[in-house]
């Protein structure tokens, strides 16, 4: 796959970024109280993920530092998190090391997610896929992996 500039810059960026994301997702994996964006409104008003994801295969579209995909995994999903950033990636990994919730994480673009058609039950990006990929690609790769009737959940600021 041949990155577009913008995916460059998105990656450069990112990774210089990375360290000023530790602490943040440090503190959302060990939270027991979930909470989204910049505000930190709590799951509990918001209600964005399901409550029982047993059994459930899920992706986190540009993860990060990973918290959403734990947020998942302690729901009781087999989560996976995507994210361009081998930075943000070390973070997410070395938590998951630390928590041990069986979350893998993939370094890609989700533009081009290198998963089978039809092959998870739930997607969510936070401030991830919905804000730095081109729209008019992740969004048909998210329903391209996405099991008929399964939901995709995007929060973004613009």
């Amino acid at each position: 796959m041949k990155l577009q500039d913008y995916q460059i810059l998105n990656r450069r960026n990112w990774q210089d970024l990375a360290d000023d994301y530790i602490e943040p997702a440090e503190k959302a994996w060990r939270s027991s109280n979930e909470y989204w964006g910049i505000w930190n409104t709590s799951e509990q008003d918001l209600q964005l993920l399901p409550e029982d994801l047993k059994g459930k295969k899920c992706i986190e579209l540009g993860c990060g530092g990973g918290y959403v995909s734990a947020w998942l995994a302690r729901r009781g999903a087999k989560a996976v998190g995507i994210d361009p950033t081998p930075n943000q990636l070390k973070t997410a990994r070395r938590l998951e090391t630390k928590y041990r919730l069986g979350i893998e994480f993939v370094e890609g673009f989700c533009e081009h997610l290198p998963f089978s058609d039809s092959s998870f039950d739930f997607a969510i990006s936070e401030y991830g896929a919905s804000v730095w990929a081109d729209p008019y690609k992740w969004i048909p790769e998210a329903a391209r992996v996405l099991n008929e009737g399964s939901q995709l959940i995007f929060m973004t600021d613009h």
